[in-house]
């Protein structure tokens, strides 16, 4: 299996995974959601609030509009804990 395999993922997840030196599903599993956002965010120009609901997604396999829907309140706290938060 492929990253751009995972839920809710494609190749434009893939190649910007690559980025953050994660090319493995391995990799991305073993991975906290919310550190490989803040990388993304500082490497990644243009990643956004809806990149942590597709790792999140992704990880448990669940689409990250789902992710969005249920647990959007929680993963903007702790966002905005780690100030990451949108403004």
């Amino acid at each position: 299996m492929r990253l751009k395999d995972l839920k809710g993922f494609g190749p434009k997840s893939e190649e910007i995974l690559s980025k953050v030196n994660i090319t493995s599903v391995e990799d991305f599993m073993a991975t906290d959601p919310y550190d490989l956002y803040k990388e993304l965010k500082i490497k990644v120009k243009g990643t956004g609030v809806n990149s942590i609901y597709a790792i999140i997604g992704a990880q448990e396999g669940l689409h990250w509009q789902e992710i969005s829907r249920t647990r959007k309140s929680e993963i903007l706290m702790i966002l905005d804990d780690m100030g990451l938060a949108p403004k």
